[in-house]
């Protein structure tokens, strides 16, 4: 049985696997223009990195203190 990785490979190189990626690459593209995504990706970003480096907020996890 081949395995999930091999499948995939294949799916990739084949024809209709090639016009699969290069439409979902197109509008990953598109999508990344848009003003509103860009926005909200930018937005998760401060979420997910907020108060990193910055080592003066005790959040009372990490330390053990």
């Amino acid at each position: 049985m081949a395995s999930m990785f091999t499948k995939l490979t294949q799916l990739a190189n084949s024809p209709k696997g090639k016009e699969a990626v290069r439409q979902m690459t197109e509008k990953a593209q598109q999508m990344a223009k848009d003003p509103k995504t860009r926005a909200k990706i930018d937005e998760a970003r401060r979420r997910f990195q907020g108060g990193r480096g910055q080592g003066t907020t005790d959040r009372g996890w990490g330390t053990g203190h």
